[in-house]
């Protein structure tokens, strides 16, 4: 197998499989029902990463929009107070099942269900319609509601990847996996993801290339402000520090590095040696045989 079979075959395995997606919307259903009991919900879906086709393996954090009814009741309950309310409330509910797999996040109450699962953990997202377009979620650590367009996120991912040739997502989970493979310098996930929105461009050559390219560029790019793609929100990368952002500068440079000297393995016809080298940059998934 040459080091682009072994891409090829990288870029299946880190495709999400039937089982599992019958496993995320059984689950989702499952927190529908429990969270329709006691909420009145407008509307319910999947989304994030993994409704924008770039959720690496194992499935962690899989995104479930809860949309509130804008009544007075949920309007007076939650949306006009401290959004500490809504997720202390669907944390509550969500307890009476799952226990202590349930935690609160910073805009969102996490479910997990342990690291052999084939779905790791979901993040219940309450959230209200907002007027014009997308909505807004609550944001526990600012203390504010924020605005937010997940459908709108989804819709330049699509078309980013017919641009080059439905090689964009592949590359994007690529470099997820990388970062979970390396500790996750890179925080939140979705930086990396806008990132080579703007960095990857016309024409794509190959993964290896352009990896090696995307992770230079995002060296030098990463402690920039990266504003929310739908215009909306506030910065991606609004919570980085600047010595976390120096942090993932220099883990990106190191990969950058790294990918150079596996092109340069198989320049020599080093195959062997560079698959290795690939596997060691980007995770187990990646194929050596």
């Amino acid at each position: 197998m040459t080091v682009r079979e072994a891409f090829e075959k990288f870029k299946s395995n880190l495709e999400i499989t039937e089982e599992e997606e019958t496993t995320a919307s059984g689950r989702h259903n499952r927190v529908r029902e429990l969270l329709d009991g006691t909420f009145e919900l407008e509307n319910h879906f999947l989304t994030g990463s993994y409704r924008r086709e770039t959720k690496t393996k194992p499935l962690k954090d899989v995104d479930i929009f809860c949309v509130l009814k804008a009544n007075n009741s949920t309007r007076r309950a939650y949306r006009e107070n401290n959004p500490s309310n809504v997720l202390s409330a669907f944390e509550k509910v969500l307890r009476e099942e799952c226990g202590d797999r349930v935690s609160i996040g910073r805009r969102s109450v996490s479910i997990d269900f342990g690291p052999e699962e084939r779905i790791v953990s979901f993040d219940v997202v309450p959230a209200f319609e907002r007027s014009g377009r997308g909505y807004e979620v609550p944001d526990g650590k600012l203390g504010i509601w924020i605005a937010s367009d997940p459908t709108e996120h989804a819709s330049q991912a699509t078309e980013k990847n017919k641009e080059l040739d439905n090689k964009w997502k592949p590359l994007v989970k690529m470099i997820k996996g990388w970062n979970r493979a390396n500790d996750n310098p890179v925080k939140p996930s979705f930086l990396l993801e806008v990132m080579a929105m703007e960095l990857v461009a016309p024409e794509f050559t190959n993964y290896p290339w352009e990896l090696q390219t995307f992770f230079a560029s995002a060296a030098e790019r990463v402690t920039d402000s990266w504003p929310d793609p739908a215009g909306l929100g506030p910065d991606v990368n609004d919570t980085m520090s600047d010595t976390e952002k120096r942090h993932a500068s220099l883990a990106l440079q190191r990969a950058a590095g790294d990918a150079a000297a596996a092109r340069r393995l198989e320049n020599a016809g080093q195959e062997n040696d560079a698959k290795r080298a690939w596997r060691m940059l980007l995770g187990l998934l990646f194929p050596v045989s």
